[in-house]
């Protein structure tokens, strides 16, 4: 099954899917789409950004455009996969508060697990997809647009709860969130939790506390595990060497940049690429 709007006049597109297909699972090569993948069996492993991700059954993964995913089966799931041209998550940010949550919000897509009121929830949402698909008429793009906002709306709700204080003020919330948004758009050249105090007008202090009181990743830590993760992603899925990797990420030494990733994975660029091609991750 591969339900398809496509609109040549802006390029947008939006597919309602469950990769039994060859061209559905072409889409998961694509650089341009956001993935909401929905494991509807128990036990379905995906290759995320070279590492496998074994999803439960009525567990959700929200991939980013950047997100190298593949399948290792293609039974047990359901999925909307949609560009920016149909919607733009950062334009729309203030009205469905997902950027920062379901994406760009962590250097590993978020999973959600639904409880029996929520799976039922985005089975009738799955279901009213399928439908308007089968629609067409000149307000079917409008209709599927506001649909795909209802979906992410409840599924920033849904990862809210996951938190460790799901009642947080908004404030201290969407502080949080624009600190993600901020890494995701300047790590390459932004190394330190300074750097993005100044972007938010607060002080380095202030972020590590609000970071603490959610029991999350400092904010340090943050930068550094996207970083590692943009160099692990060219580090087995480009040409280049990680001289031109390190200089990329904003290192002008190759011997720091080497040494930055030893200390945060363990080994060096070159002896990471070579053990993850002798035995995949």
């Amino acid at each position: 099954m591969k339900l398809q709007y496509q609109s040549l006049k802006d390029e947008s597109q939006l597919i309602f899917t469950n990769f039994n297909c060859g061209p559905s699972q072409e889409l998961l090569k694509s650089k341009e789409l956001y993935k909401i993948l929905w494991c509807k069996e128990a036990g379905v492993t995906i290759n995320i950004d070279g590492y496998d991700v074994v999803l439960k059954i009525n567990q959700v993964v929200f991939c980013t455009p950047l997100n190298v995913v593949s399948l290792s089966q293609q039974e047990g799931l359901l999925a909307i996969v949609f560009n920016r041209e149909f919607y733009c998550i950062q334009n729309h940010d203030t009205e469905v508060s997902c950027n920062g949550f379901l994406f760009f919000g962590s250097s590993q897509p978020p999973i959600i697990t639904l409880c029996e009121k929520d799976q039922k929830g985005f089975e009738s949402m799955f279901y009213l997809f399928q439908e308007e698909f089968e629609t067409k008429d000149n307000i079917q793009e409008e209709m599927l647009r506001v649909m795909l906002k209802g979906l992410l709306i409840t599924s920033s709700r849904l990862i809210k709860k996951t938190l460790p204080n799901p009642k947080m003020p908004k404030t201290q919330l969407d502080l949080i969130r624009k600190y993600h948004v901020l890494v995701e758009q300047h790590f390459k050249e932004k190394h330190k939790v300074v750097d993005y105090a100044d972007l938010l007008f607060k002080s380095p202090k202030t972020l590590s506390n609000l970071f603490k009181k959610i029991g999350n990743k400092s904010p340090l830590k943050i930068i550094n595990e996207r970083i590692v993760l943009e160099a692990k992603r060219l580090l087995l899925f480009s040409d280049k060497s990680a001289e031109e990797i390190g200089y990329d990420l904003g290192y002008t030494e190759a011997a720091h940049f080497s040494k930055f990733f030893k200390r945060q994975v363990g080994t060096p660029p070159g002896t990471f690429k070579k053990n993850y091609k002798k035995s995949p991750l």
